[in-house]
């Protein structure tokens, strides 16, 4: 019998490797008996990354979730894990270093064991620190290594990495496999590495089904000494998700290696339970092809964790692009011909941009950088349009070092543009912010929390944390699933005769129950779902005060240049724009977020800003007015 080999639940990232939401506390605290109860699981993965902020977008709290999320575990002896981004936290921009030392305090506070941190750029200036501030929390830091597929990262440079990151003083490595692209032979070399020279380091291996890739991949760092593997379960498994348990189970027990025995029953019960949170709303965000495996999946290297929210990107995107082609008398594009476009130009785009590892943040910045690019392209104008302030960040390495050189067309632009490059430590270049927002917390008489929980998610995600603590968060989401779930019912139903009633033209008046507080919401059907959802609380509700939306104002128009959320500021300490202000060409003036990136708007012209159209958090769309200036 060969060594024990054990597993770990990616519960977390099985939600976010499908679609946009994770389920509710009172879903999570619900399952996790019968989880634990399955009898297999040495480690569950219970928070982080997009975990936390999706509780924000929802209207719930993440510190309350994650509290009582991890409690069952812990009471039952299984390790809790969670993934954090290095210099970004939890977020998809770079944070501060208080911030950065308060989360680990907060997340070992809150019952988090064992900390899975990367960086998207394999810097490991960015990961050494989050080791240090790991350790003096009491958690296990775990380190991992970015798993892609290119000239650039071979076997040599990932064992490299590995040995400094076990003497910078991880505890264990994780080889995350985040597109399941990486290659089975090279990844158990990796794995045989790191094993002869530190023998006693536990390795966790993290991959995804998608491109087909992973099963043997599972086998091949098993054979090297790889100690825990992180595994799915449907109906979350396989697709754009993990391996099933049971299938991996299977396997390694016929190799002859010492795995637990899975509770079937348990299972049966969590897959019921699981299939039950997506009949509730949770399946509304899933696409139906996240459920494929597709090889093509290999070319772009596109990560499973993010192809839930690429589907429903494309969804928005080609809806844009096709608005654009009704205009013009052009031929309508379908979504398969948008994503074989997408995938081209990420191979186009990757390159050229350094060859960052294709995971969270930069994953999402390359498609980014790709989908702006097609969406321009079919618009008849040239590449590199609209390259958001974040992804800047990423070609002027102020969020770290990029693996290889960038291509000669993005420095010309950098140039032309007059941007600067960064070679120094990325973490000087975000100032402490703490203080900041313990003022505007005092200010608000808003409480900083058990363990200063409250003061880190808001200096964490400050736009979301306010529309959570207005109310507006939840408002807009529960309008969001009554839209979505009526059309879901319009488009389940036969096709109804000409007598039948027909589905709205126009928008509907609908009452939602936030908290007890009833608000009247505006939804929208068919062509009219171009407008936001409009939430109106009654006069009572204990919402905070939202400043209305100035009248359109003489001048001219400053204009979306694509769909998503208005803001003023990408930050609270930051001053906004106010009507009445003087600006210049190139200043900015508010930014649109799509695709998880704030995109700064910039002043065309100068003048005197005459009207804000939009109040923050606002959706807007293409070409909608978002100020006017004379």
């Amino acid at each position: 019998m060969k060594r024990e080999v054990k597993f770990s639940l990616v519960f977390r990232d099985m939600w976010q490797s499908a679609g946009k939401y994770v389920p509710r506390v009172d879903q999570l605290v619900k399952v996790a008996p019968a989880i634990i109860e399955m009898g297999c699981f040495a480690r569950v993965e219970t928070n982080g990354g997009g975990f936390e902020q999706v509780n924000l977008l929802f209207g719930e709290n993440p510190n309350k979730a994650v509290r009582e999320w991890t409690k069952p575990f812990n009471d039952a002896g299984i390790q809790t894990h969670m993934l954090d981004r290095a210099l970004n936290s939890l977020r998809m921009s770079p944070v501060p270093a208080d911030v950065r030392k308060l989360f680990y305090k907060v997340k070992k506070a809150q019952g988090t064991d064992i900390t899975r941190t990367f960086c998207g750029l394999n810097d490991v200036r960015n990961i050494i620190p989050s080791i240090k501030y790991a350790k003096e929390a009491g958690m296990i830091s775990q380190a991992a290594l970015s798993i892609t597929h290119s000239p650039l990262h071979t076997v040599e440079y990932y064992t490299n990495m590995a040995f400094e990151l076990i003497e910078a003083g991880a505890d264990e490595i994780c080889l995350k496999d985040m597109a399941g692209i990486g290659r089975p032979a090279s990844l158990g070399k990796i794995v045989a590495n790191i094993k002869k020279k530190y023998p006693n380091i536990p390795i966790q291996y993290h991959s995804h089904a998608g491109p087909g890739l992973n099963m043997a991949t599972i086998l091949e760092v098993c054979e090297a000494g790889c100690d825990y593997i992180d595994v799915g379960m449907e109906p979350l498994s396989w697709g754009t998700g993990h391996a099933d348990v049971i299938s991996v189970q299977a396997m390694l027990k016929d190799a002859g290696f010492q795995v637990p025995e899975i509770n079937m029953e348990a299972y049966m019960k969590v897959r019921s339970m699981v299939q039950e949170f997506m009949d509730d709303f949770l399946g509304l965000y899933i696409s139906p092809k996240n459920r494929l495996m597709n090889s093509l999946l290999i070319g772009p290297g596109l990560p499973g964790g993010m192809m839930g929210s690429l589907m429903a990107d494309l969804e928005t995107n080609l809806d844009s692009i096709n608005k654009f082609k009704a205009k013009n008398n052009l031929p309508l594009m379908t979504q398969d011909e948008l994503l074989i476009k997408l995938f081209d130009e990420v191979a186009y785009v990757w390159p050229r941009v350094g060859y960052p590892p294709l995971v969270t943040p930069f994953s999402q910045y390359v498609k980014n950088l790709a989908m702006m690019n097609v969406m321009q392209m079919e618009r008849g104008k040239p590449r590199w349009g609209m390259i958001a302030d974040d992804i800047w960040d990423m070609i002027l390495g102020k969020a770290g070092r990029l693996p290889g050189p960038l291509a000669p067309e993005i420095i010309e632009k950098a140039k032309a543009e007059g941007r600067q490059f960064f070679e120094g430590d990325p973490q000087n270049n975000y100032p402490d912010s703490l203080d900041k927002y313990r003022k505007l917390m005092n200010e608000k008489q808003w409480e900083t929390g058990q363990d200063d929980e409250e003061l880190f998610e808001y200096a964490m995600h400050p736009a979301q944390y306010e529309a959570y603590k207005s109310g507006k968060a939840q408002v807009e989401f529960k309008a969001d699933v009554a839209r979505r779930k009526a059309a879901a019912k319009a488009e389940a139903q036969p096709a109804v005769s000409a007598a039948a009633p027909a589905m709205p033209t126009t928008p509907q008046v609908m009452n939602v129950d936030v908290n007890g507080q009833q608000y009247r919401v505006t939804v929208s059907f068919g062509e009219a779902s171009e407008a936001p959802a409009a939430a109106a609380p009654a006069p009572s509700a204990a919402l905070a005060p939202a400043a209305a939306p100035a009248a359109s104002g003489a001048g001219q128009e400053v204009l979306s240049p694509l769909e998503g959320k208005f803001f003023l500021v990408k930050n609270a300490q930051d001053a906004p724009v106010k009507v009445g202000d003087v600006v210049k060409e190139g200043d900015i003036l508010c930014y649109v977020e799509a695709m998880k990136t704030y995109n700064a708007i910039r002043a065309e012209f100068g003048g005197t800003v005459t009207a804000i159209c939009a109040n923050p958090g606002d959706a807007v769309s293409e070409d909608d007015v978002l100020m006017t200036i004379q």
